[in-house]
């Protein structure tokens, strides 16, 4: 019986993606990204409030420190829910195999592996959609073990097939008792779009799940990841998108049905007016986008990030994740944040139970400092409504939270109206301002 090494991957499935795009004449694309609490989401509930989505919001970012930093403690005196794998931010739809098969899948930036539930099921959760089955796919192929491609993944094993040929098998656990475990392949990936183009990517590996089970949702079937790893979407296309993508984020609660945009290849450029850019670092986890901060303005009054023993500013002592709402700081830091906001606002204190510096705002409007996160090269300034939100009628809080372990995640609130671009090859994030309801 072939061993199967089970890995837990510090991972939060937690970005959905719903993909359309279009082709320019230098061979870059667009896609549409939608929220998972969209009208267009399968996801979406339309007796649900904007507070009880905002509020699963929360749930969602709390539960994904500890996916990145395992041995955090983080909100540990906060409310907690059961959060399902796949109830993320954004929803992506693309196709496996020949003839196409179109699947609903997560995208996530903290995750590398492409995989699907695929048959025969040894033991698959319920799925709305049918059921990937390689066998009627004529650009299937089973990757071997000692490969580059198999040797890549740190949770992989060898399977030895009636005819004594070793395949490559894959095994991956979540920090929510969800896993996945199968074989790994090529195939070709299509992307498509609503006009009815497509582009498609041959020899795409990806992994082919034949025991999958825990808290997934059958609207979806597996997760695209968006990593920095090797097999990940972007590394694995990124030589014919230059090794470039970038997204906008559209604030979230924005009253309009305006959808968010990522972008690959020449699209996917960062540049002119008000482009600041700093240095991707390499850190523990090849999969995580760690950047630099050096610290944190409130109006005019810095806090620098740095680390409490030695006093100095660490490289890559935070992750940019487009998967987590709030942005998280380590305890020290957030209490000097906190206070300093507070000095600075001059409103009536209100207590809640899931963020703690709240305050009324008459119309769900607050006045607050500019909050200026100082990366390495790069200052992006964040105005209300990148730090602030309304989490009950006439109730704003900030919109950061502490994390232990000294952990911190910069959120997608905080990057919202920002082109935010990421150069693999350079090893460069840009940040530029931009109002992403219009791009």
């Amino acid at each position: 019986m072939a061993t199967r090494d089970h890995y837990l991957l510090v991972l939060q499935l937690t970005t959905l993606f719903c993909f359309s795009h279009s082709l320019d004449s230098n061979g870059g694309f667009s896609v549409e990204l939608i929220h998972k609490d969209s009208p267009k989401s399968p996801f979406y509930n339309p007796f649900e409030t904007p507070f009880q989505r905002l509020s699963k919001a929360f749930q969602r970012s709390m539960n994904r420190v500890k996916r990145f930093y395992p041995h955090s403690k983080a909100l540990s005196n906060a409310p907690q829910a059961d959060i399902i794998s796949n109830q993320g931010e954004y929803l992506m739809r693309y196709s496996i195999g020949t003839p196409r098969i179109e699947i609903l899948g997560i995208a996530d930036t903290g995750s590398d592996l492409i995989w699907s539930q695929c048959k025969p099921c040894d033991d698959c959760y319920n799925q709305t959609n049918p059921i990937f089955d390689p066998s009627n796919s004529t650009t299937y192929k089973s990757i071997p073990c000692n490969t580059r491609v198999c040797e890549s993944l740190v949770q992989s094993s060898c399977a030895k097939t009636t005819n004594e040929y070793s395949t490559c098998e894959y095994s991956m656990s979540y920090g929510d008792g969800s896993y996945s475990i199968g074989g790994l392949a090529f195939d070709t990936l299509t992307l498509g779009s609503t006009s009815g183009s497509q582009i498609s990517f041959p020899n795409i590996s990806i992994g082919c799940g034949h025991n999958n089970h825990g808290t997934f949702d059958s609207n979806g079937s597996g997760i695209v990841g968006l990593g920095g790893g090797s097999v990940s979407l972007p590394s694995q296309i990124g030589p014919s998108i230059g090794f470039k993508f970038s997204y906008c984020l559209i604030p979230f609660m924005y009253s309009n049905n305006t959808t968010s945009k990522i972008n690959f290849g020449q699209t996917a450029l960062v540049s002119g007016p008000g482009t600041v850019s700093t240095p991707i670092v390499q850190g523990p986890i090849e999969t995580f986008y760690y950047l630099t901060l050096e610290g944190i303005s409130v109006g005019r009054k810095r806090l620098d990030f740095v680390n409490g023993k030695t006093k100095v500013v660490e490289e890559g002592n935070i992750i940019i994740d487009s998967g987590t709402f709030l942005t998280f700081l380590p305890e020290d830091l957030y209490s000097e944040l906190e206070s300093e906001v507070a000095s600075q606002v001059n409103l009536p204190r209100v207590r809640t139970e899931v963020l703690n510096l709240c305050y009324k705002s008459p119309g769900n409007k607050i006045e607050g400092p500019t909050i200026t996160a100082h990366f390495g090269g790069a200052d992006v300034e964040l105005n209300t409504a990148n730090t602030f939100v309304s989490v009950s009628d006439g109730v704003a809080c900030l919109a950061f939270a502490a994390a232990e372990s000294n952990g911190a995640i910069y959120g997608n609130l905080a990057q919202a109206n920002y082109l935010v671009g990421y150069d693999m090859q350079n090893k460069v994030v840009s940040f530029k301002p931009t109002d992403c309801s219009k791009v």
